[in-house]
């Protein structure tokens, strides 16, 4: 659905932020803002900031942020349109009709979800009734008593092929809505149940709605477990399993597992903060997904081959969204199940505290599949393992992990870096990324004087005149900060500045509210006197000036351009940076 952005404003200002924030997450004033733990990563150390004047929130623990619609789809998992709806109700702002398709697919997922909790609370009841005593059978010998079942909305569901079917027929709901459910196949021989002798899982969503289900079969059954198909409320690889419950964990981690049950018998062992994939690898979305609420990660898919290998798939994609990933020893046993059992919650946290360093894991696994009593293979192996060393781009993090290594294989650290050395990172290799460590630190140093100006423009309009005078959009950095900047300095010079102006060009894009959000939160220094404010303003302006001459440089052509960047190089040397 489409909405202009004087609708989207209107409801925006009605919202103030941190009104809208203060009902979900405990902030407190301290000076012009108001700061708190981050809902979105777990954190012990406040580093989440709630601006009023901006109307914005920004974590500088996890660079989330953005405005008040960016924190309810991010809390809330909702889309634009949905965030929109629930803060336009909250204040009772009525919006404009959907079209007649938006409202359409809508309303059928606002249905579905409603035949998911009906399907839900039947499977349940279901579970306790004479037809359910199989199922009730099997949780009970899985070590699950009624509160566990209770929790979690564990069900059955019966023999008869189409009896959920028959159920929400009675209902009032029409064959075309719960085709699409996912619950029932229809076709030409007639209307089926999908699921049928077995015990239910209802998947329900970060936000509590029942999205879909999983189903294990009673007895030898194939297949051994079936999930719902993707539908529109439903989507396997965007959602994971007891994420509803481990979002309010108070531990700075998440156990991450491969089943239904290995996520309930650790929730039953005191361990919250589990979570599971729903019948499918781990994708980048749910890495992406697990970002948002924690940092740290700890694998404990199961100790057979496939577990092995789930775990090495996995790896990568987290570390992609900067989590810190340990994998878990199950030895002796299968899974977290199975190990709980027989050994208790206390030895289980013994082994998350002894968890291995991810790379190291994937070090004695591959040491298994070498002989290493053999000259050749040791070589070998050696030669693996520095080939994985060398792919750490960073200088200081390879010495760091092939010290690690040298003291977990018992060899000498200079022969390991040696070898790693001949993998690619040379020394003449080394002095490239050297250089390019140099080059990185003078970026950052650009982005955060960008970032700086920007902030100060806004937090103090009343300077732009005298800024704008020696600085101007074509001098920010090509991309997202001279959008950023060229929108700021045209609205401010029409009169017409405000937060929810710049936000609206980047509603649909919460990457980009969020990089908005770290820009225009950039640290002013709260005790700067006006001297240093101005040497610090003067400073960022040459900075980025500088680095807008040196960008031209490298990409001018002919004789006459040198000679213009080389005058204004001249002049740039020369200037004074009058802000009095």
């Amino acid at each position: 659905m489409y909405y202009s952005n004087d609708i989207i404003d209107e409801v925006r200002s009605a919202n103030d932020i941190v009104d809208v924030i203060s009902g979900y997450v405990k902030i407190q004033k301290k000076g012009a803002n108001y700061i708190g733990l981050c809902p979105f990563h777990s954190e012990k150390s406040p580093s989440f900031s709630v601006s009023p004047g901006k109307q914005l929130f920004h974590c500088f623990g996890c660079g989330v942020g953005g405005d008040v619609i960016t924190f309810i789809r991010q809390y809330e998992n909702y889309s634009f349109s949905e965030a929109l709806n629930l803060l336009a109700k909250r204040v009772n702002i009525e919006l404009p009709q959907q079209s007649d398709s938006d409202k359409i697919k809508n309303d059928e997922k606002m249905i579905i979800l409603e035949i998911n909790k009906t399907a839900a609370k039947y499977f349940y009841e279901t579970l306790f009734s004479e037809d359910g005593s199989k199922g009730l059978e099997y949780f009970k010998a899985r070590g699950l008593d009624a509160r566990d079942i209770t929790h979690f909305g564990l069900g059955f569901s019966k023999k008869t092929p189409n009896d959920l079917y028959q159920y929400l027929k009675g209902m009032g709901y029409d064959d075309n809505i719960l085709k699409k459910s996912g619950l029932i196949n229809i076709d030409e021989r007639g209307a089926r149940d999908r699921f049928w002798n077995r015990v239910m899982f209802p998947i329900i969503d970060a936000n509590s709605r029942v999205i879909g289900f999983g189903g294990r079969v009673i007895g030898d059954g194939l297949p051994k477990y079936v999930n719902s198909p993707e539908t529109i409320a439903f989507d396997k690889s965007r959602n994971l399993y007891g994420l509803n419950f481990a979002k309010r964990t108070k531990r700075d981690f998440f156990l991450l597992c491969e089943g239904y049950m290995d996520v309930i018998a650790l929730h039953k062992g005191g361990f919250e903060n589990s979570v599971a994939s729903l019948g499918t690898a781990l994708t980048a979305f749910h890495a992406k997904l697990l970002s948002r609420y924690t940092k740290k990660v700890v694998l404990t898919y199961d100790s057979d081959g496939a577990g092995i290998n789930a775990a090495i798939r996995a790896i990568p994609l987290l570390k992609e969204e900067n989590i810190n990933v340990k994998v878990l020893s199950m030895a002796p046993y299968k899974d977290p199940d199975e190990f709980i059992k027989n050994l208790g919650s206390e030895e289980f946290q013994k082994r998350i505290d002894t968890a291995d360093n991810a790379f190291l894991w994937e070090v004695e696994i591959i040491k298994k599949g070498y002989n290493l009593n053999e000259p050749d293979e040791r070589t070998n192996f050696y030669r693996e393992v520095s080939r994985m060393l060398s792919t750490f781009s960073e200088k200081l993090e390879r010495e760091n992990y092939t010290h690690a290594v040298a003291n977990r294989l018992m060899i000498d650290y200079k022969s390991l870096f040696d070898m790693v050395n001949s993998y690619g990172f040379a020394s003449n290799t080394l002095r490239k990324e050297e250089q390019k460590e140099k080059k990185k630190k003078l970026d950052d140093g650009y982005t955060k004087a960008q970032g700086l100006l920007l902030t100060w423009i806004v937090e103090e309009v009343e300077l732009f005149d005298k800024i704008s005078k020696y600085i101007s959009p074509v001098h920010f950095s090509d991309g997202f900060y001279r959008n950023v900047a060229t929108r700021i300095f045209e609205k401010i010079k029409l009169g017409d500045f405000k937060f929810s102006n710049i936000c609206d060009d980047y509603k649909e894009d919460i990457e980009k509210q969020k990089l908005l959000s770290k820009i225009l939160n950039t640290d002013l220094g709260t005790n700067l006197s006006d001297d240093d404010k101005k040497k610090a303003i003067t400073e960022s302006i040459l900075k980025i000036r500088q680095a807008s001459l040196d960008e031209e440089s490298k990409n001018a052509k002919g004789i006459e351009e040198f000679q213009k960047i080389i005058e204004e190089q001249s002049i740039l040397r020369k200037l004074r940076v009058d802000l009095s």
